[in-house]
């Protein structure tokens, strides 16, 4: 399944919603959704990662740039993630520095 990366805001939360493959060709287009959720100020920026099928380095090196871009003070949830892009994330600690839920609780 080709990658894709739709972005919707309401109010403070900034939600994007990942499909695919987020792999080294996929990571420039989450970047740019990233970039895209950064001007808008949130709140929260959400990752629904539910169709999410796979992450690679390269897309775990975008997750550390939403960290970077978005702040201390915005907090980034993955929900949904599949086992292998959960395994992904635990192995490097990055599970330290978001908030993975099963379901979008706000």
């Amino acid at each position: 399944m080709p990658f894709d990366a739709t972005l919707s805001t309401e109010g403070q939360v900034a939600t994007i919603t990942l499909t695919g493959e987020l792999d080294a060709a996929a990571a420039p287009a989450f970047r740019a959704r990233i970039e895209e959720a950064a001007g808008a100020s949130p709140e929260r920026l959400v990752l629904m990662a539910e169709r999410l099928s796979y992450m690679s380095s390269a897309g775990l090196r975008s997750l550390v740039f939403a960290k970077q871009k978005m702040g201390q003070a915005v907090d980034i949830y993955i929900v949904a993630a599949q086992d292998p892009v959960i395994e992904t994330i635990r192995l490097t600690g990055f599970d330290h520095s978001v908030i993975m839920q099963e379901a979008y609780v706000g």
